[in-house]
């Protein structure tokens, strides 16, 4: 199971690379299924891995001017104080178990998977509709600075709570609120992830959890030899087709985790 998982963790950061975002969400339920992680920890692991990944390609798109500094740290700034504090105290503040519902027993674990899950089908959809044309004039940028802040306070929390990069509600954001373009609203994405993700996963550091460095150091090795492959790859294969399938898969994914998980606790 250990080979199909990290085969599984590149083809993750195959995904990413090709796609260029949502592969970050099956970071968890590889780390999970295939490994065999406790969920919390699982998403400790996650952040550190969606940031090393995102760090690597955000490097790609600043030496291509597509990363904007300002916004990165208007929505940035509120977006790393709320994933710091979501894993310093929120996430260890849950309750084990969570609650009881018509004697069905829901534990931390089977309720962080479900959430999870529900965030994978939101991200499939937003991967498998067609949205309107992107954005490409960057020559004027408009700030509505209130919504910025609020919108990364409210990724920066749930970041925190799944450990995914959430980067299909971010980039959405940086185009209506912010308004970049495309292309520099996925380069700065990238690095508001990095940055929120790996200071929100030193808040894990001091929460007593037991961290395998070794595995987590070889997992996002194998991720990040994905993203690299995958970058190479998407100069020959059509964005348009590949995101709607991944988008398929994922929407799949989060279908069996919330049944799995249904499953366990009935």
């Amino acid at each position: 199971m250990e080979v199909i998982g990290f085969a599984a963790s590149v083809l993750m950061g195959l995904s990413l690379g090709l796609v260029g975002g949502g592969g970050s969400i099956l970071t968890v339920p590889i780390l999970v299924y295939l490994f065999g992680v406790n969920p919390v920890l699982s998403t400790s692991y996650s952040l550190f891995v969606v940031g090393l990944t995102s760090l690597f390609g955000s490097y790609t798109h600043f030496r291509q001017g597509n990363v904007d500094g300002k916004t990165a740290v208007i929505f940035g700034l509120p977006s790393i104080i709320s994933v710091y504090l979501t894993r310093k105290f929120g996430v260890p503040m849950i309750p084990d178990p969570v609650f009881l519902l018509g004697g069905v027993t829901v534990t931390k674990d089977t309720f962080i998977l479900i959430v999870f899950a529900m965030l994978m089908l939101m991200a499939a959809l937003s991967m498998i509709r067609k949205g309107k044309k992107e954005v490409t004039d960057c020559k004027q940028i408009r700030y509505n600075i209130p919504l910025i802040i609020g919108e990364g306070v409210l990724v920066g929390a749930v970041t925190g709570l799944v450990g995914a990069g959430g980067g299909f509600l971010i980039i959405p954001a940086l185009v209506v609120l912010g308004g970049l373009c495309m292309k520099k609203a996925v380069g700065t994405s990238l690095l508001i992830i990095a940055l929120k993700s790996l200071i929100g996963f030193t808040g894990d550091l001091g929460a007593g959890l037991q961290l395998d460095i070794p595995f987590m150091l070889l997992f996002a090795g194998f991720a990040t030899l994905g993203i690299v492959l995958g970058t190479l790859i998407s100069k020959y294969i059509s964005n348009e087709k590949l995101k709607p399938a991944f988008g398929w898969f994922v929407l799949v994914m989060g279908v069996f985790i919330i049944s799995e998980e249904m499953l366990l606790t009935a």
